[in-house]
């Protein structure tokens, strides 16, 4: 394998998103300062999105399905994974149709892990699918509840057609306590402002970028696009100053997205890649106990490595809420009487889960050899012409395209975000499947809306801690 680089890259912002101002409204009576800060609007995940199924969806905007089985691994960054010893990684690579043989990784415990995994896969000899992803939860009130968002990116590493290539790079390893979050704690003990900015920020990345640019024989004139992430303002500014670096400063993506934790300098990394021209230099940094500075040059192949609607397309696809206590309960912030439907047991047959898998997880229809029906779920014999399931070939719906045939807004049953929203989905291929439709909107939805298929957490068991996921669809452009 020649020289890795990055060859395509996505992203995921969910949908939902809150002006501040809306939550600064909520606090007012307690803390009236928030207002001061409260611009904008931050995305917020819903009560079935995590770091697991953003990642799908990053992954699946960076390659789709075409380029899967060309990836040899898997790599997935979070501090906020749902999962303590049970490998996330391979749930996203399951979804996204990836071979048997993928390696697959998790990464956590920094918020620069996503730089960390961009820069180790570069530095490895494998085809290699990068993806951060993070929903970082803060306490009601804090300063850090404004400035906090989700979202995920998504890199392939590979020697095809490589869009940008690393010339240079630099790690710093230092345990800088900026903030922490012991395990089993929800959120972070956050320490005081000024010393992280002038003692971390504005000490330890210079050293980092000055070692980057000696690596690379650049000088920081050389840098056209400078990516910071910092939830703290102005921190990133200053330190461009302090570098004395007069090139375009990446949007921090305060506005639609927010602060994306460890997902957030890939996400900028990303939000860059999509205005460089050939032959231009981005410096992307991620700090969290010590700095990774990275220094990637643009090709002529820059123009073909965003496939889909990239970091720009998924923050204006938005659905906004006017409802601070939605965004609270969605993230378990409060505990609400839902009535004695809610209280079913949603455990998980892990023996059935895992015989099923291909159709579940990976959403494969079959397709009956002797008549061509296409059908989900596969059954032992043909819906139409009774032929054995042994003539079924699998048939993917993930990127299948498909409308609304039929729906239904129910109240009555128990649901997280009511009303349910299920119904009758009609694909293109033949296949017919009753499914949930998620982030529809006040509007509602008709018959005949076009759909695309996203991947959700179906059902929390709260008991046990597990999560079971499943396809659910949605309309392709928000409502």
């Amino acid at each position: 394998m020649t020289e890795l680089g990055i060859s395509s890259f996505g992203a995921y912002v969910p949908r939902l998103r809150i002006d501040r101002a809306v939550i600064a409204e909520a606090h007012r009576w307690a803390m009236p300062g928030l207002r001061g800060a409260a611009n904008g609007s931050r995305a917020f995940t819903s009560w079935d999105e995590d770091s697991i199924t953003m990642a799908v969806e990053a992954a699946r905007d960076a390659i789709g399905d075409s380029k899967v089985a060309t990836v040899d691994a898997l790599r997935l960054a979070s501090t906020n994974l749902p999962y303590a010893d049970l490998q996330n990684a391979a749930i996203v690579a399951g979804a996204i149709g990836g071979p048997d043989t993928i390696a697959t990784s998790d990464m956590a415990g920094s918020q620069r892990a996503g730089t960390s995994a961009l820069l180790q896969a570069l530095r490895g000899n494998q085809s290699t699918l990068v993806i951060a992803s993070d929903n970082p939860f803060a306490k009601p009130a804090s300063a850090q509840e404004l400035a906090f968002g989700a979202g995920a990116a998504a890199f392939l590493v590979s020697d095809q057609r490589v869009a940008a290539r690393l010339v240079g790079s630099a790690t710093i390893s230092e345990v800088f306590v900026d903030h922490f979050r012991a395990a089993g704690a929800r959120g972070d003990y956050v320490w005081e402002e000024r010393w992280v900015r002038d003692e971390g920020y504005g000490r330890i990345v210079p050293a980092a970028v000055k070692a980057a640019l000696e690596d690379a024989q650049l000088a920081i004139g050389d840098i056209h696009h400078f990516a910071m992430p910092s939830y703290l303002k102005g921190v990133t500014e200053a330190v461009a100053r302090k570098l004395k670096f007069a090139g375009s400063i990446t949007s921090g993506l305060e506005d639609g997205v927010g602060y994306a934790g460890s997902a957030h300098a890939l996400l900028m990394l990303a939000r860059a890649l999509e205005d460089t021209a050939p032959g231009e230099r981005i410096l992307v940094v991620g700090f969290g106990q010590g700095t990774d500075a990275l220094i990637f040059e643009a090709t002529d192949a820059i123009g073909d490595a965003r496939r889909g609607r990239g970091v720009s397309g998924a923050i204006a696809d938005a659905l906004p809420t006017d409802s601070y206590l939605r965004m609270l309960s969605f993230y378990d912030g409060i505990d609400m009487e839902w009535g004695m439907r809610s209280e079913k047991s949603a455990k998980t047959a892990l023996t059935e889960q895992y015989r099923t898998a291909g159709q579940m997880q990976g959403f494969n229809a079959g397709s009956c050899g002797a008549c061509g029906t296409i059908q989900f779920p596969q059954l032992q014999f043909c819906v139409s012409c009774h032929a054995p399931s042994e003539q079924f070939s699998n048939v993917s719906l993930r990127d299948a395209p498909a409308k609304v045939l039929t729906s239904t807004a129910d109240w009555l049953s128990y649901h997280p975000a009511p009303p349910l929203h299920v119904g009758f989905v009609q694909f293109d291929n033949g296949a017919r499947v009753q499914m949930e439709m998620v982030d529809v909107g006040p509007r509602g939805i008709d018959t005949g809306t076009p759909l695309r298929m996203v991947f959700r957490i179906k059902e929390k068991d709260r008991q046990r801690g597990y999560n079971r996921y499943f396809w659910k669809s949605t309309p392709i452009a928000a409502g």
